[in-house]
């Protein structure tokens, strides 16, 4: 755990406000999602789910990445971050785009202020890329689990002028065939090149540090790391330059290879865990790994389908996007949230005080109970909805988003428990 500091640790004032903001961002789009009601079964396209992915994908899944990211840094790559006031004017650039894009497609304005939204989010990517660039270059330490992180980077800027060239082209149509065919393109990069990808990278870190696990073997993550960029490199520039159905095919396999070999890398951390019984944060974090798999073939019978645009191929689709956004982005932060802020937390309030007073745990910060009960509703709200999906029924689909709202106000009362914690110090016993 005492790999989540280290002298070259940023202050907290920027980690902070990434994951206050992350948990309102969660909030506000459970309840877009109740908002759109039936509009949650229309094309994946439409404006409203849109809207909702994004605010969920960027507001809360990003906001939440980069404040973890910028904390791992000294320990990925055993060196400071560049610059912490760049740090907090991307986050602060970051936060008033995600709430325009919110807006602009929420109210269908794609040729205005989806404009502005995605211009002022590219700025700030360009200075969270440069910030963790600069970073780099006096890393101590230039691995494997380093290059996972700096490919996610790579593939977050490629799905970021995608997007923006998207929302331009809403203005001035300079795609002769429009923006959807571009959507995938822009959907697997950002999903699969950057989320995954880089919880594959900080998971090689946190995943056995939080098992305990000393005697796993790090033997699979290059391949891992070589396939999953390869496919998808060949993936997207199939899509881009010359769509085939071989090429389709090949990227999958390599894709889903890579996939199964950090997968492997997984259990064998599992299997030589340490620590036993699996916590709250670690519960959800095993479970995604095991729910990665539903994607995996989601995308195959995708693949399979010849009209991508037919009824089962956009069901299939939908449920594509449900499934990796919904059953592992948000499960593996939902876990990650409780290995991760109530050290964080503790360490700001607790380390002048170690050694002179008896002091809390770092799990003592947040109700634990209810972060038991969260994971508990959560599950419940993917499989009514996942359902709700598949036999396009909006009765189930309502039951589960009471589900998730509860998961949400869960979530948000224990975020505002921990930074709002005051510290509680005892005499150490004589």
């Amino acid at each position: 755990m005492t790999k989540l500091h280290t002298h070259n640790a940023p202050d907290i004032s920027v980690v902070k406000p990434h994951f206050l903001f992350g948990a309102f961002a969660f909030a506000l789009a459970v309840l877009l999602m109740i908002l759109a009601d039936s509009d949650l079964l229309a094309p994946y396209y439409a404006t409203k789910i849109l809207a909702v992915v994004h605010t969920n994908i960027l507001g809360w899944a990003m906001m939440l990445i980069y404040g973890s990211l910028y904390q791992l840094v000294p320990v990925v790559f055993e060196a400071k971050l560049f610059s912490e006031t760049m740090a907090k004017i991307t986050f602060a650039l970051t936060g008033i785009a995600i709430l325009i894009m919110a807006y602009a497609f929420w109210y269908g304005k794609l040729d205005t202020w989806l404009i502005w939204g995605a211009s002022l989010m590219y700025i700030a990517l360009f200075l969270f890329v440069l910030n963790i660039a600069l970073s780099y270059k006096d890393a101590q330490l230039k691995n494997i689990k380093s290059y996972f992180i700096l490919a996610a980077i790579f593939w977050l800027f490629l799905t970021q002028t995608e997007g923006l060239l998207m929302a331009l082209n809403f203005k001035y149509s300079f795609y002769a065939s429009g923006s959807l065919p571009h959507l995938k393109i822009h959907a697997v990069m950002g999903l699969v090149g950057f989320f995954l990808m880089m919880i594959f990278g900080v998971g090689t870190t946190l995943v056995p540090m939080f098992l305990v696990s000393h005697k796993h073997s790090e033997k699979p993550l290059k391949p891992a790391f070589v396939l999953m960029n390869a496919g998808l490199a060949v993936l997207v520039l199939s899509w881009w330059f010359y769509p085939s159905k071989t090429a389709e095919i090949a990227a999958w396999l390599m894709i889903v290879s890579g996939i199964g070999f950090y997968l492997k890398f997984v259990y064998d951390a599992y299997k030589n865990r340490f620590k036993r019984i699996l916590d709250e944060g670690m519960k959800p974090t095993m479970l995604m790994f095991v729910l990665l798999i539903i994607p995996m073939v989601l995308s195959l019978f995708i693949l399979g389908q010849s009209n991508p645009y037919s009824h089962t191929a956009m069901t299939l689709t939908a449920l594509f996007g449900f499934s990796i956004i919904f059953g592992v982005i948000n499960l593996i932060i939902l876990g990650q949230t409780y290995k991760t802020i109530p050290f964080i937390i503790w360490l700001e309030r607790y380390q002048p005080y170690v050694g002179k007073y008896k002091i809390p745990l770092p799990k003592e910060v947040y109700i634990a109970r209810l972060a038991v009960w969260q994971f508990r509703l959560y599950l419940v709200f993917y499989i009514l909805f996942i359902f709700g999906l598949i036999f396009q029924e909006m009765i189930l689909i309502r039951i589960a988003l009471i589900f998730l709202a509860l998961t949400a106000v869960s979530y948000n009362f224990n975020m505002l428990k921990m930074f709002f914690h005051k510290p509680h110090l005892e005499p150490l016993e004589k």
